[in-house]
């Protein structure tokens, strides 16, 4: 598993804005987003970098989301997954999603390291539709 010195998001580049850092604590909801590019700033309409990941609004996908870290932590294996709504009153966007687990040095994942692309409704739909 990678370690957190193996990563540089500023060599991401036009990845950047979608990208996450997550401390991980021993109670999973109070993990900490150390990092957040400025895309999830748009979509949670607020800064939540150094925020708890349980202080998202995630509304009734919580226990989705909850699952999904705590099935990169256990696991120490990559996530990934498509959702519409990705939070309170954003339904019109789906959010394509992806969580990496890292280590510090060991085989115990206690960082993730997330990517989030989101787009509208409407263009994702519209493009499951042409290719069906």
């Amino acid at each position: 598993m990678p370690g957190r010195q193996d990563i540089s998001p500023a060599k991401m580049g036009r990845l950047l804005p979608g990208i996450t850092l997550v401390d991980v604590a021993e109670d999973l909801p109070r993990s900490t987003i150390r990092l957040a590019g400025t895309r999830l700033r748009e979509i949670h309409e607020r800064e939540i970098t150094g925020q708890a990941i349980e202080a998202l609004e995630w509304g009734d996908k919580r226990e989705y989301w909850l699952a999904a870290y705590r099935r990169t932590v256990e696991r120490g294996e990559p996530t990934q997954g498509v959702l519409k709504g990705p939070r309170v009153q954003k339904e019109h966007m789906v959010q394509y999603w992806l969580r990496l687990p890292l280590s510090r040095g060991g085989d115990k994942a206690d960082m993730i390291l997330g990517h989030d692309f989101f787009v509208p409704a409407a263009e994702h739909y519209g493009t499951q539709a042409q290719s069906a």
